[in-house]
């Protein structure tokens, strides 16, 4: 499949998720992972951010309350969760959301000093050409910080790739990081982030096989790799 088919395929199946409402719900989902990640990141009042696969642009609404002095920039493929994010934060001034990709991010070299990507990578069509293009719109010391449920090391999320219905990527930590390395990025690391949410005592969706599964996988966690931008 070309990068072009891959991008439209991924702008219409989130297109569905907007409509459906699906974005909204992922702040609940995904923030017992995410809080730990902005504890790691060392956030000042004056970083410039990008949130990349921003959604519906909780986690941008999160961010921009930490950045007085700041900018938020809240890049997605999905063109209705763009329109949507931009209409439920419209009062959020130090914020903003656009149209783009992880292999074409709209933004000029050089701007960022932090960039952080949750539930996302995983998606992208091309990996490592995503990280170069983060890469290039980085701050020379900036940091990247990636997110992803969707892995090797955790064997209860294997069965997303025969749910989901565009092409996913399913790397190990190490593949990341190689990745990431290639890319350019140094100091590079990565861990687990398990998630304390106590699992219901039933299950019926069709993500996991049942309430057991859904509980090891949150006890696995999901993997967060992150790296910074040399300094020349």
């Amino acid at each position: 499949m070309s990068e072009a088919s891959h991008l439209d395929q991924l702008r219409d199946e989130f297109n569905r998720w907007a409509e459906a409402g699906r974005g909204e719900g992922m702040e609940q989902e995904h923030l017992p992972i995410v809080l730990p990640v902005l504890d790691r990141m060392g956030i000042e009042p004056d970083d410039n951010i990008l949130d990349l696969g921003s959604g519906a642009g909780w986690l941008s609404r999160l961010l921009s309350e930490q950045l007085p002095e700041g900018r938020v920039v809240g890049v997605d493929v999905s063109d209705e969760m763009v329109r949507r994010s931009r209409r439920r934060h419209s009062d959020l001034d130090n914020t903003m959301f656009v149209v783009g990709s992880a292999e074409e991010i709209p933004w000029d070299a050089g701007f960022f000093t932090k960039a952080i990507s949750v539930e996302s990578a995983y998606y992208w069509a091309d990996p490592a050409r995503g990280l170069r293009e983060i890469f290039r719109v980085m701050r020379e010391g900036g940091s990247l910080w990636v997110l992803i449920n969707y892995y090797q090391e955790n064997p209860h999320s294997h069965q997303w790739g025969e749910v989901l219905t565009i092409p996913v990527h399913l790397l190990s930590a190490k593949e990341w990081a190689d990745k990431f390395r290639e890319a350019g990025f140094a100091d590079l690391a990565y861990e687990q982030i398990p998630d304390p949410t106590p699992a219901p005592e039933a299950y019926t969706g069709r993500w996991f096989r049942d309430a057991n599964q859904l509980r090891a996988f949150r006890q696995q966690g999901a993997l967060l790799i992150h790296g910074i931008k040399p300094r020349l």
